[in-house]
């Protein structure tokens, strides 16, 4: 694959995308170089609002912030495909998904609003589950829309959709688990109803029935077959499954259709935004055959290959198709990886036994240095990758240590497009665009993380208060949320989480309490001092 061409420079002036460019360089061609850069100029401040970056947003499932080579050099895991993205663009080394699991990442990083705000208070929903996002609720995918962008999701859904059911005269107890439903009828409420002109995906996480595609409003078979319950590393729970749906196949199956989107969308005037949540590395830990072994990592090291390998097909997708330097991708995970980390020399681990589901140090470290994995309050659960290229906007080899939230993707999109954002929407998003840029630029509030089982934390500049006595999720000790002792660390000092300092700070835990009261009383992200 070869790297696109830097962008044309001109004194004075910022790197534009290539849209725009093209258009400056015809104007250009009718006058003398002596006045070029003047006409430049003015043709930018003209048509500046006018050119919108095409958006493809990929979000991975359940990668730690480890799994990516360029942030982790240590690891022997490779990623070229997303070190090159980093090495294209801005790596963000403090960004947070706003839930340690996966459906409350997903509401807030649509929606720009916090999880806990909405209905679901803990834990996240399943393949069956009734619609999360509110009917009138705004999202990324409906301020695009507005804005004039063509929009799809592909992918993992797992924010609940209304599926057909069966009527109560019919045997619901077909399928194992299956409360009934009507895999002919139609979805009365699917992405297409959220801001998406089209979908295609699965309803929740890849190890959760029903296993059969939706295409936009509706199931693209009718099941015929029974899907066992399988153990870990390839964990499914029993339930239909469609012919079609071969579970190895399908992160191959949704890049194609991504790869299909972008060039069809590519044809059209209008820029395109494609939001992209893969299925992996979530479980099941099954990557295609033709992945198994080439890490030495066993099965997961493999299936984050496998994802490192989709973001090469999509990214070389927006090359092929010309439109390279018009296109915002961002890319990043919706939480922590799942993989244990064992401290202690020669413990049996994943690469020893797949059925383990933990790493030792010393081969690979999937959450990085942090402490915890996904559905932590610690560190691993929620801190990611997060990976911004724009050429000539976003400075290539550039990183970013000012802590964000993937709710901000909201407000930094429509920033950048130009959307004004509607009164009762985006919550808690605020736009990291001056980041982009390269400025020194705060973010409007402190960032509130969340674990599965509803324990709260807050950060603060280099503060972070945890609210609760332990993960809040899978690691012991596991604690109580609002249960003392509190835990305050310094992460300026220790990333680690490895000290507990809240005896040594009182007045910084009692601030950080107020603030955080606030943002939950107030309804939305403010310092929390009113």
């Amino acid at each position: 694959m070869m790297l696109s061409p830097a962008p044309t420079q001109i004194p004075g002036c910022r790197w534009w995308p290539g849209r725009l460019l093209r258009k400056v360089v015809s104007i250009a061609a009718e006058v003398s170089a002596g006045v070029f850069v003047l006409v430049f100029c003015a043709q930018v401040a003209a048509t500046r609002a006018a050119e919108r970056p095409n958006i493809v947003l990929i979000l991975a499932d359940d990668m730690g912030y480890g799994d990516v080579h360029a942030q982790n050099p240590d690891s022997r895991l490779p990623t070229p495909h997303l070190d090159r993205l980093a090495g294209e663009g801005m790596r963000f080394t403090d960004a947070h998904s706003p839930s340690a699991v996966c459906t409350p990442t997903r509401y807030g990083l649509l929606t720009g609003r916090y999880c806990w705000r909405s209905s679901l208070k803990s834990g996240v929903l399943g393949g069956y589950s009734p619609p999360l996002i509110e009917v009138d609720r705004p999202t990324i995918a409906t301020m695009l829309q507005a804005a004039g962008y063509q929009t799809a999701a592909i992918g993992k859904w797992h924010l609940g959709m209304t599926l057909p059911r069966l009527g109560e005269d019919v045997n619901t107890s077909v399928w194992e688990g299956d409360p009934g439903i009507d895999f002919a009828g139609r979805i009365s409420d699917s992405p297409i109803h959220h801001g998406f002109d089209y979908y295609f995906g699965v309803t929740a996480s890849l190890d959760m029935a029903p296993y059969v595609f939706v295409r936009n409003d509706g199931f693209t078979m009718v099941p015929t077959v029974q899907q066992p319950a399988v153990k870990f590393p390839h964990f499914v729970r029993a339930g239909p499954r469609a012919e079609d749906f071969v579970i190895d196949q399908v992160l191959d199956k949704l890049a194609a259709e991504a790869i299909d989107f972008i060039e069809r969308a590519a044809e059209d005037e209008r820029p395109f935004f494609l939001y992209l949540p893969l299925t992996a590395p979530h479980k099941p830990t099954q990557p295609h055959e033709r992945f198994r072994g080439r890490t030495g990592l066993g099965e997961y090291g493999d299936f984050v290959a496998q994802v490192d390998d989709a973001v090469g097909r999509v990214l070389a997708a927006v090359e092929e198709a010309g439109a390279v330097d018009d296109t915002l991708v961002i890319f990043s995970s919706d939480n922590g990886s799942y993989m244990f980390r064992y401290d202690e020399a020669n413990r049996t681990d994943h690469v020893d036994d797949p059925t383990v589901q933990a790493y030792r140090a010393d081969r690979h470290r999937a959450n990085g240095p942090l402490r915890g994995t996904k559905a932590d309050i610690w560190e691993g659960g929620h801190r990611v990758p997060l990976l911004v290229r724009w050429p000539g906007l976003v400075r290539a080899e550039s990183t970013c240590d000012e802590p964000v939230c993937l709710t901000d993707l909201f407000a930094t999109c429509g920033e950048i497009v130009g959307a004004k954002l509607a009164d009762g929407s985006a919550e808690d998003s605020y736009s990291f665009w001056p980041l982009l840029e390269g400025k020194d630029a705060k973010r409007g509030a402190p960032v509130v993380h969340h674990s599965a089982a509803g324990m709260f934390a807050l950060r603060d500049g280099r503060w972070k208060l945890i609210l609760g006595n332990g993960s809040g999720g899978r690691q012991a000790p596991r604690g109580k949320p609002f249960a003392r002792p509190y835990q305050l660390f310094d992460l300026s000092n220790d990333p680690a989480e490895t000290h507990n300092v809240a005896e040594q700070h009182p007045d910084v835990v009692e601030r950080l309490i107020h603030m955080l009261e606030g943002i939950r009383r107030n309804g939305r992200s403010t310092a929390g001092t009113e």
